[in-house]
């Protein structure tokens, strides 16, 4: 399994899932994305919708019509009903239950940051999890090594 940290230093979860879920879909995969807050979820499926002018990301609601159908799903838990495999963490807050995914994604900013710290420690000793962390670098995602210093190269 994978666990991708995105620490969202410019942009916001809004901005940033459109892609990963584009590209989840481009992979075959089904997504649920978590996010504790309502408003949040709205603002979430907001941005599914009109994260591009030519197409849209079709989505649903896990209390919804219809759930199983959906090929994205957004949840305030973790509740696959249409069976995805990949989960966003959208709020930035780490869910044990996301390890029985095939690949996380976990969306932190500043607010959320003591949390996606304590989860990197605390996966990294495990067996079969294969850790990375990105961080926003310009206009650009960089993965990082967390503990040693990266050297940053102007877009």
């Amino acid at each position: 399994m994978q666990v991708d940290f995105y620490h969202l230093t410019r942009d916001t979860a809004e901005r940033v899932l459109p892609a990963l879920a584009a590209r989840t879909l481009a992979l075959g995969q089904r997504m649920l994305v978590l996010s504790r807050g309502a408003d949040h979820r709205a603002a979430l499926s907001h941005a599914l919708w009109t994260h591009s002018p030519e197409s849209f990301l079709a989505h649903g609601e896990l209390d919804g019509p219809n759930p199983q159908l959906q090929p994205i799903l957004l949840a305030d838990r973790v509740e696959p009903a249409n069976g995805a495999r990949f989960v966003a963490i959208a709020d930035g807050i780490w869910r044990e239950e996301a390890l029985g995914f095939d690949r996380v994604f976990l969306l932190f900013g500043d607010d959320t940051i003591a949390g996606a710290r304590k989860a990197w420690v605390d996966l990294g000793g495990r067996e079969g999890l294969d850790r990375h962390y990105w961080k926003q670098d310009g206009g650009k995602w960089v993965e990082q090594t967390p503990g040693k210093r990266q050297d940053v190269r102007e877009p």
